[in-house]
């Protein structure tokens, strides 16, 4: 456990989310390491329809004899599952799936713009949301485009926009948008992939000048430009040290060294093509 409690951030709805989290996104039985990361400290979990791993994570939930209302569960909609009446089949599905009642946080996982449905889609969220399956709805891998349209067709604000985000491809004019509408940031991939990012010279010397581990480093960053962050390990020891990032330090040049990093830009798929299940 860090020396620091995980800090939090409020919703638009009111409602405070940790601001870092454990994924489990390529997780094929999510058991072991859902409960290894509750252990650890995390309560906030990410999953999705699309991981088809929400059976073992809540699995996982009601095994950790942790209170409910202690975590904070994310699930997210499948590409295929878009349109009204289908969204609404589609979380309750994941409710069963997971043996909860309700979600604490429903995104669209992708705006699918080739199938044009993510505004009807939208509508259903809303309906989710009034229903209390979900206390909070958002969106994932939207852009600005996307946004503006759920704004021109809707009164409702999604909670959160979950994104491919870290130094390097920081989405300055996308966060900016988001303070605007009072959507919280969520980043995926926060470490881009490999040593995209980790591996880099000048980020490992940064470390070391810290005192930290390089992931803590960029875990960091992220926590401080207040960001929600979900960063994906299987490993016990790498789950605790990531959560140490809550521990470290970061003066204002450190962070601007970050903020100016040259690439690696976008590691993940591109939102206006992406289309899976």
């Amino acid at each position: 456990m860090p020396v620091e409690p995980i800090p939090t951030l409020t919703l638009n709805t009111g409602a405070a989310m940790p601001a870092l989290g454990a994924g489990v996104f390529r997780v094929d039985d999510a058991q072991p390491v859902v409960t290894a990361a509750l252990m650890c400290g995390y309560r906030l979990i990410d999953t999705a329809a699309s991981y088809d791993n929400e059976a073992s994570v809540g699995r996982a939930i009601a095994g950790s004899g942790l209170p409910r209302t202690d975590l904070f569960v994310t699930s997210k909609l499948g590409n295929s599952d878009q349109g009204h009446d289908a969204t609404l089949d589609a979380v309750d599905a994941s409710l069963e799936r997971l043996g909860l009642d309700y979600l604490d946080l429903y995104l669209i996982h992708w705006p699918v713009p080739a199938r044009g449905r993510y505004v009807e889609t939208w509508t259903a969220m809303a309906e989710i949301a009034a229903s209390g399956r979900a206390r909070a709805v958002g969106v994932s891998n939207f852009l600005a485009a996307h946004l503006q349209a759920l704004r021109a067709a809707t009164d409702l604000v999604p909670a959160v926009n979950q994104v491919e985000l870290h130094p390097g491809y920081p989405r300055d004019d996308l966060r900016t948008l988001h303070a605007q509408l009072g959507i919280t940031t969520e980043a995926w991939s926060p470490l881009a992939r490999g040593d995209a990012l980790l591996g880099r010279p000048d980020v490992q010397a940064l470390a070391v000048e810290v005192g930290c581990s390089p992931a803590q480093l960029i875990l960091r960053w992220h926590l401080d430009r207040g960001h929600v962050t979900v960063v994906k390990s299987v490993h016990p020891e790498r789950m605790a040290q990531n959560l140490g990032a809550v521990d470290v330090i970061l003066t204002d040049a450190q962070l601007r060294t970050l903020d100016k990093l040259d690439g690696p830009g976008r590691v993940g798929p591109d939102p206006m093509t992406f289309d899976a299940h």
